[in-house]
């Protein structure tokens, strides 16, 4: 089994999704805009002709999904994000610390990147897009928090 995340937007989907293939080192292997529908679908309105229906993001053996929405179709798309968090864990404490300062560039921070009394590296933000996301550096067994 897989559990993908899938992220709305309101037509910033494609933008979104190639940031975070550059952030996260990843390959955008669907981007279906609703121009490409089949005849019949009913989101036909010319302002969504460039806008996604579909997108997937692989970033090794885990995926990100995505879709532009409008608030017809989804009545709190427009609302701030909430209840949830895309979460990334890593080893690497540097490769942690790049990814928070990446995706939190034109967003906002919630809890700096730092350490903290589980984690050698851990932090909030919330990216330009309006996307939640935590940060998390997995430690080494042998690990302690600094005294202080």
């Amino acid at each position: 089994m897989k559990i993908v995340t899938s992220l709305s937007f309101r037509g910033e989907c494609r933008a979104a999704f190639e940031f975070y293939a550059k952030v996260l080192g990843g390959k955008i292997t669907a981007a279906m805009p609703y121009g490409d529908a089949p005849p019949g679908m009913p989101i036909t309105d010319e302002k969504y002709k460039t806008w996604l229906m579909h997108c997937w993001l692989e970033v090794g053996d885990q995926a990100l999904m995505g879709a532009d929405m409008d608030t017809a179709w989804a009545p709190n798309v427009d609302k701030p994000k909430n209840g949830f968090d895309v979460t990334l864990h890593t080893n690497d404490k540097a490769e942690g610390q790049r990814w928070y300062d990446q995706l939190s560039e034109g967003g906002r921070a919630g809890m700096p990147f730092g350490e903290t009394f589980w984690s050698p590296g851990f932090g909030s933000l919330t990216d330009k897009f309006g996307i939640p996301w935590m940060i998390n550096t997995i430690p080494a067994a042998d690990w302690k928090p600094s005294q202080g």
